[in-house]
C-alpha cells in the first residue's frame, strides 16, 4: 500500500501558511520551513496589506473578489482560536485615478461578469465625493528635482471608484492567524533554518535537506519562500521551461500624520496611477503611501534578498511624500523618513506563478509579492487544487486545472497562473498588474 502524501512548505509568511492549511484540509502530512524565527516575519510583514479588485485580468478579479468574501468572515474561515487574536478587514472603498492609455471599461466587464458594484466618476463628481482630493491631473509622473514636477496644470481627472475594497490592518497576524489554524490542524513547523537542498529520486521530489544536515522527508514540495523563491527554485533545478522568471525588488512604504477627512473615516484606498502612488488610511490616524512603479522612478532590484537597507531613504520620501501631497492638499509632510522598507518577490508580468514544474512533486506559489496578500485566504485553495490534481495523474500544463470559487460562484482557469505563459499582454506592468 502507498504511504500517505506529505508535504513540505518552504515559507511561512502569509502565502505559505494559506497552502499549509489547505494541504492539512486534504488530508496531507504538512511541514512548514522558514528561516525566520516564526510566521509572517519576512515580506508579509511588508505589506500594505490592500484588498481591492482592480485587476487587469478576470481571473485577478475574480480572485480578489472571492478572497474579500472570506476576510469578512476571518475568523469563521480559519475555523481555529488563534491566541494572539485576528487581523480584522477595513471597508474603506477603493478609488482607482484616470491614466492616460488606461481603459477602466477593461476593468468594468469583468465587474459586470462578477457582479461587483463600481461607479465611474468624471472630475465634478470626484470633488463632490472626496473633496479632500485634488482632481488635477499632472500625468506623466515626475521626480520632484523635475521642474516640470512643480508645474500647475489645468486638466482634471476622474476615477474608478468601488465601495467594497479596503485594507487588512496587521498583515504579520493574518500570517499568524493561518500557522495557528495550520497547526491546530496538525501541521508541524521547523523556524529558524535554511533550505540547502532539494532531494529528488527516480519519480521526482524525496524531500529537502536543511543547512544543519537535517533531511526532512516528502513527496510534495511547495516553494513558496518569497523574495528567496529563485534561489530555492535554483537548488530544485527547474527553471528550464519557466517563460516567466522572478526577481527580488525593494520597496519603501511610508507613514505620515493624515488629514481628518481621510484617515478619520478609513478611506478611501486609492490608486494614483496619475502621480505614481498609491495610498490607504491606517489606524492611529495614520496615511500609508507606496509606489506604483511610474517610468521616472529606478526600480530597486536587487542581486541578493538579504543585502538591503531597512531603512526609508530621503529621495524615495520625497518622492512619494510630496506626489501624495499634490493629491492631497492638506497634507503636512516632515522633513524626517518615517516608514519602513521591504522586498518583494516580482514576476516579468506582476503576475504570480501558481503551478507544477518538471520536476514531479515540486510546487511554486511565487512573484506574489506587491498584490497578492489580498488573496491569501484562497491561494492555499487553489495550490491545493493543483496539487491533488497532479497526485491524481492530472497533467496541469495540458489539461488546467478550474478552481471553483467558493463564496462567489466564479470559476478560474489556473492556467492564468502558469510559468509557462508568456507574459501577460493585459498586465499593467506595475503591483496593479
Amino acid at each position: 500500500m502507498a504511504s500517505a502524501p506529505a508535504a513540505v512548505v518552504v515559507g511561512a509568511g502569509v502565502v505559505g501558511c494559506g497552502i499549509a492549511l489547505a494541504l492539512r484540509r486534504e488530508g496531507i502530512a504538512v511541514t512548514i520551513v522558514d528561516r525566520a524565527a516564526g510566521p509572517g516575519q519576512g515580506s508579509t510583514s511588508a505589506s500594505s496589506a490592500i484588498v481591492r479588485f482592480h485587476y487587469s485580468t478576470f481571473a485577478g478579479v475574480a480572485v480578489a473578489w472571492e478572497a474579500k468574501h472570506h476576510w469578512e468572515r476571518w475568523p469563521e474561515v480559519l475555523g481555529a482560536a488563534d491566541g494572539s487574536g485576528f487581523a480584522r478587514y477595513f471597508t474603506t472603498g477603493f478609488l482607482v485615478l484616470d491614466t492616460p492609455g488606461h481603459d477602466h471599461s477593461r476593468v468594468a466587464r469583468h465587474y459586470d461578469l462578477l457582479g461587483i458594484p463600481y461607479e465611474v466618476l468624471d472630475p465634478a463628481a470626484l470633488r463632490a465625493r472626496f473633496p479632500h482630493l485634488s482632481t488635477t491631473a499632472y500625468f506623466p509622473p515626475r521626480a520632484p528635482d523635475d521642474d516640470e514636477f512643480w508645474l500647475e496644470p489645468d486638466r482634471e481627472l476622474g476615477g474608478f471608484y468601488t465601495p467594497e475594497g479596503g485594507f487588512v490592518d496587521d498583515p504579520g497576524l493574518a500570517a499568524h492567524n493561518l500557522w495557528s489554524a495550520a497547526t491546530a490542524s496538525g501541521a508541524r513547523s521547523i523556524f529558524r533554518s535554511e533550505v540547502t537542498g532539494i532531494r529528488r529520486g527516480a519519480a521526482g521530489v524525496t524531500g529537502i535537506t536543511l543547512a544543519d544536515g537535517q533531511a526532512v522527508d516528502a513527496t510534495i514540495v511547495v516553494n513558496a519562500a518569497g523574495p528567496h523563491s529563485a534561489a530555492i527554485n535554483e537548488l530544485a533545478g527547474v527553471l528550464d521551461d519557466f517563460a516567466v522568471r522572478t526577481a527580488p525588488m525593494r520597496q519603501e512604504v511610508h507613514t505620515l500624520d493624515g488629514p481628518p477627512a481621510l484617515t478619520g473615516g478609513f478611506g478611501p484606498t486609492v490608486g494614483d496611477g496619475d502621480l505614481g502612488t498609491y495610498f490607504r488610511s491606517a489606524p492611529g490616524d495614520k496615511l500609508l503611501v507606496g509606489s506604483l512603479e511610474p517610468a521616472c522612478d529606478r526600480l530597486g532590484w536587487l542581486a541578493d534578498p538579504d543585502e538591503y537597507d531597512v531603512h526609508p531613504t530621503p529621495p524615495v520620501y520625497e518622492r512619494q511624500t510630496l506626489r501624495l501631497a499634490r493629491r492631497v492638499p492638506s497634507l503636512a509632510v516632515p522633513n524626517r523618513p518615517t516608514g519602513h522598507a521591504g522586498v518583494y518577490d516580482v514576476t516579468d508580468d506582476w503576475i504570480p506563478i501558481y503551478d507544477k514544474t518538471n520536476l514531479p512533486g515540486y510546487f511554486v506559489a511565487i512573484g506574489t509579492s506587491g498584490n497578492q496578500f489580498k488573496n491569501a485566504p484562497v491561494i492555499g485553495a487553489m495550490m491545493a487544487a493543483v496539487i491533488v490534481g497532479s497526485l491524481a495523474g492530472r497533467d496541469h500544463d495540458t489539461d488546467p486545472v478550474h478552481w471553483p470559487a467558493p463564496m462567489t460562484g466564479s470559476v478560474v482557469d489556473l492556467s492564468h497562473y502558469s510559468r509557462l505563459r508568456a507574459p501577460n499582454s493585459d498586465s499593467s506592468n506595475t503591483v496593479l498588474a
